[in-house]
């Protein structure tokens, strides 16, 4: 009789004692799912967003018709972008909004940003990193262009992250904005957010964070950290599907001071007077521009609830401990066959997901689809593991490392041409 499996036998009592395992009930199950290491990229839906998207083509869209603009979704954008702020932002109301997708969001913020009183003149260079996700480069790129801006580069080790001390060594007069990732997309490195955004305020510069891959897996203090800008997308940890609206956090004493670029009619101080010319609002509404795709927000109300009942760091805490064990368990089954941890150890400076690389990976990971667990590829030979803490329970997470593990073994016999 074989030895029980010491890895399996703590998945499975660190599910039993899991204080938020009841929630992974609430999502809608696949057949054919054995582990979903996707969750950092696409979240799994909610039987509750189910009910929601179709209880709200019958009764409100199709009951109510256009009156559910006067009657409530005009102010769809602000009550939920406020809860989000509330829920898992750090930001008092006010000042975060549902609008368009991060590519818009990030454009209308950046461009304000180096448009601003305080970065004219001989502010002309915005920091970014070589790592950065691409829509942020490539954004910035088309921006610095259009404004006759510098891009000062911070070169980023992909298997890390922006430190610090390479942003103190690049900011001072000329710097108008930093632009950085709070998470690094490829290894998942977490950004000093707090001592980052100090440096730049020294220098007297502007700073954008992107919490694409931050928000509702690690915890953010915009407020608290005096954090300028803000942006991120909602289909990731918060389970918003495909596509679901990005949000765009302004600090409050920008607002009256920042002119987004994309001028629209939902922006304007009177929406339905229709004037001759625009005339930007007060508050959060200038940063929107056309008309708010209200079905689009709906999914994500039901994954703040269940963040709203427990708390961030509670979620954090989980994230963690399954970021671990996926560690753990890299060092014990892939690092033998010649894969290499390609995130930090230090949980402190770890987000909610893990990569690791070998240059079978590619292989790996269309294999793996085929087996059900579904992780995802990014080069240089990263497979990225994306664990969700409200869907995702230890043994899951054995189980498709287990998978992992295999799908690498025989990549590497069939390469040697023993398969």
């Amino acid at each position: 009789m074989s030895a029980p499996d010491p890895f399996l036998a703590y998945a499975r009592r660190a599910d039993r004692i899991d204080g938020l395992a009841h929630f992974r009930s609430r999502f809608v199950a696949s057949d054919d799912l054995v582990a979903y290491f996707d969750g950092n990229s696409l979240g799994r839906p909610t039987t509750a967003s189910v009910e929601r998207i179709q209880r709200f083509l019958i009764q409100d869209w199709g009951g109510r018709l256009i009156r559910g603009w006067d009657e409530e979704w005009m102010d769809l954008p602000f009550t939920i972008g406020d809860r989000i702020g509330r829920v898992a932002l750090g930001a008092a109301a006010g000042q975060t909004v549902i609008g368009d997708s991060t590519t818009v969001l990030l454009y209308k913020l950046a461009r304000a940003a180096v448009d601003a009183p305080r970065s004219s003149g001989t502010r002309t260079e915005i920091v970014l990193d070589t790592d950065n996700f691409p829509t942020d480069r490539y954004v910035l790129d088309g921006i610095a262009a259009e404004r006759g801006l510098t891009l000062r580069w911070i070169e980023a080790d992909p298997a890390s992250g922006v430190s610090p001390e390479q942003v103190a060594a690049v900011v001072g007069e000329r710097t108008a904005l930093v632009v950085l990732s709070h998470v690094a997309y490829r290894s998942g490195y977490l950004a000093d957010a707090k001592r980052i955004t100090r440096i730049a305020h020294d220098s007297g510069a502007l700073v954008l964070w992107d919490l694409c891959h931050s928000v509702g897996s690690v915890p953010i203090e915009l407020d608290a950290w005096e954090v300028d800008l803000a942006v991120g997308c909602t289909y990731k940890y918060l389970n918003g599907g495909p596509g679901s609206p990005a949000f765009a956090y302004v600090r409050d004493d920008l607002q009256r001071v920042l002119q987004q670029p994309i001028h629209g009619w939902m922006g304007s101080a009177d929406v339905f007077t229709m004037g001759p010319e625009y005339v930007a609002s007060a508050g959060m509404r200038r940063f929107l521009s056309g008309t708010p795709p209200i079905v689009g927000m709906l999914a994500m109300q039901d994954t703040l609830e269940m963040i709203d009942d427990k708390g961030m760091d509670a979620v954090r805490s989980k994230s963690l401990a399954l970021t671990d064990f996926a560690i753990e368990l890299t060092d014990e089954w892939l690092v033998p066959l010649g894969a290499v941890l390609a995130s930090p150890r230090d949980a402190a400076r770890r987000g909610g997901h893990v990569t690791v690389q070998h240059p079978a990976m590619r292989q790996v990971t269309g294999a793996l689809w085929d087996q059900g667990v579904i992780p995802d590829y990014r080069d240089p030979g990263g497979l990225r593991i994306g664990l969700s803490p409200l869907s995702t329970s230890f043994e899951e997470t054995y189980n498709g490392m287990a998978a992992v593990r295999e799908a690498l073994r025989h990549e590497l016999l069939q390469a040697s041409g023993l398969a």
